[in-house]
This record gives structure tokens, C-alpha cells and sequence, in this order.
């Protein structure tokens, strides 16, 4: 049987394409060494590797991206979760009292 591809890779490049990065300069601004960077992306991103927590953490700080959107498998709710993540407390507060009502 076959290995299930991890969400990681395929989001991990949507948001970095988005957000306009190379694979080295996103490696390089998340902390990975200069030298490897751009292969240690690639490896990600083609699902040869999966990046640990830590280094989900600091990539999604640099793509401005919650932790949560790297592992949704599904396409709508890794879209919810990154609109989420950009709305103000207030709006958040209004569609949680909307969806509970």
C-alpha cells in the first residue's frame, strides 16, 4: 500500500508561492542554515521529509501562516483556517456567536 502524502508539503508551497519565496529564502528566514536551506526545503515540499513542530513554528511565523493550515488535509478548511487567521478578535467573536446561535 502506498504512503499517504503528508498535508505539510502541499501547503507548504501554496503559502510560500503566496507569500513570493524561494524555497532558500524561506529556509533562510526560518532559521535553517544558509548553505542547506533550499534543499531541506525542496525535501519538504516534495514530502521527502516532514519538518518537525519547531520547524512548522518558525516557518509560519515568517509566511504569517497558523501552524494549523500546514496539516489540514482538507482544501476548504486549511482556506477557513488561513482567513481566519486575519481577521480582527471582533469578527472572530461575531462568526463564533453567529455559528452558535
Amino acid at each position: 500500500m502506498a504512503k499517504k502524502k503528508s498535508p505539510v508539503s502541499k501547503r507548504l508551497r501554496e503559502a510560500r508561492v503566496l507569500a513570493g519565496f524561494s524555497q532558500k529564502s524561506l529556509g533562510i528566514k526560518a532559521g535553517i542554515d544558509e548553505f542547506s536551506a533550499s534543499a531541506r526545503m525542496n525535501q519538504y515540499e516534495t514530502d521527502k521529509h516532514v519538518p518537525d513542530f519547531g520547524t512548522i513554528k518558525r516557518i509560519s511565523k515568517v509566511l504569517k501562516m497558523p501552524e494549523a493550515y500546514f496539516y489540514c488535509d482538507d482544501d476548504k478548511l486549511a482556506l477557513l483556517i488561513s482567513c481566519w487567521s486575519v481577521l480582527s478578535k471582533k469578527k472572530q467573536q461575531q462568526i463564533l456567536s453567529m455559528i452558535n446561535s
